[in-house]
């Protein structure tokens, strides 16, 4: 469990400010009424993949314990601890840290780690956050917590959000370690800017932002991201449609290479009869087949198909033609989804990547807990992409208090 050095000074100096300024106060009160949560997930999941690896399968639990103080003159803490364990002696999967090497992956190594562990300044219209935080910008897309995998990714940093109307909202994150969810063995020093602002008008939500990231390594990289995401909802002859539209260019340099790429992402949905319908189109473009645009600090399992093929995006860029389908059965929810990928820039030997169907069913019971069923099947496409028919199943039940 550790935390980047430069968040260690900064969390010190900010502890330093806060003990002054609440000094008046009494600290232990705020701390005896804070309030504590525990958050369980325990799953199975299975992998099956047509190649020489074996199938796997792994039963983990993950545990996470939370306490948050109350606010005083504005401050509030938060510590939270998070683990994850193999249950039952069902871990035959190879976990990302070199264990059982001949089995298909399940990315959720055994670990025991601090989470979080910030101080929070929340005053009018103004959010500051210092010290090991989760960080999500809009949909994911480009920053997020990827928090289906067990150990939730988080990072170690500052962050302000500044809420200057009712329409316009301002975010700006400085990182100095991203805290994935390989365990702490693959964390990653970095120097990483994120800023964002959003503006809410009578059609929808424009946002623009820049995610301008750099690996502290002492080799010269970059990975600059500009772009700009219009999303909302609207009605046309009572029947009510949600859209989305989302452009944005990359630049990104290592070891004198560089490289530029864009991205382009549309969707639309409405409801017909108690059924959710969605279709949408997204492209991670490609650098004359040599780069594949890039969003190493996305919830990346939330896009691109469940089966996780497409984690790093191929050299040859990608397309994705989805549609979805949704609903309610039996107080739960459902919905199928259905992939197409190609490539951006076609070679003799690369066009197809495949196709993908995943399946999803929750419940949700009493207050405190939740149940599920998910599935996905990957259909490989060329032979040269080196990808190879996949089908993955969870099975979860997740409790909170």
């Amino acid at each position: 469990m550790k935390l980047n050095k430069t968040t260690l000074y900064l969390a010190v100096a900010l502890a330093s400010s806060y003990s002054t300024t609440v000094m008046a106060n009494d600290i232990s009160t705020a701390l005896a009424n804070g309030k504590a949560t525990v958050d369980l997930n325990l799953r199975y999941e299975s992998v099956d993949q047509d190649n020489a690896l074996k199938k796997a399968s792994a039963l983990t639990l993950r545990t996470r314990l939370s306490y948050a103080s109350k606010a005083v003159n504005g401050f509030s803490s938060l510590v939270e601890f998070e683990d994850s364990r193999n249950v039952l002696g069902i871990n035959d999967y190879k976990n990302t840290l070199g264990r059982n090497n001949d089995y298909s992956v399940i990315a959720d190594p055994e670990t025991t780690e601090l989470d979080q562990m910030l101080l929070q300044y929340k005053q009018a219209n103004v959010t500051a956050k210092l010290g090991r935080q989760v960080i999500t910008m809009d949909n994911h897309r480009f920053v997020g917590h990827v928090g289906w995998r067990q150990d939730r990714q988080t990072f170690d940093g500052i962050s302000f959000d500044y809420q200057a109307s009712e329409k316009l909202s301002l975010k700006y994150a400085y990182i100095t370690q991203r805290n994935r969810i390989f365990a702490d063995a693959k964390d990653i020093d970095s120097k990483d800017h994120l800023i964002n602002a959003s503006y809410k008008t009578g059609a929808g939500t424009v946002t623009a932002y820049s995610y301008l990231l750099e690996i502290d390594n002492d080799i010269d990289n970059a990975l600059d991201t500009y772009g700009i995401r219009f999303n909302g909802a609207s009605k046309f002859d009572s029947q009510k449609f949600t859209y989305s539209f989302d452009y944005a260019l990359q630049d990104t340099e290592s070891a004198g290479t560089s490289f530029s790429s864009h991205y382009l992402s549309a969707e639309l949905g409405t409801h017909v009869s108690g059924l959710g319908l969605k279709v949408g189109y997204e492209l991670l473009g490609s650098d004359e087949g040599m780069y594949g645009f890039s969003t190493p600090l996305a919830t990346l399992h939330k896009f691109n198909g469940w089966s996780d093929q497409f984690l790093t995006t191929p050299k040859e860029g990608l397309t994705d033609l989805y549609a979805s389908l949704s609903g309610k059965v039996l107080e739960g929810k459902w919905a199928v989804i259905y992939h197409n990928f190609n490539a951006d820039k076609a070679s003799d030997t690369v066009d197809d990547f495949g196709s993908e169907i995943n399946a999803v069913y929750t419940k949700k019971f009493s207050k405190h807990y939740t149940a599920g069923i998910k599935y996905s099947a990957y259909s490989a496409g060329d032979v040269a992409t080196g990808k190879v028919d996949t089908d993955k199943l969870w099975l979860w039940i997740s409790a909170k208090f």
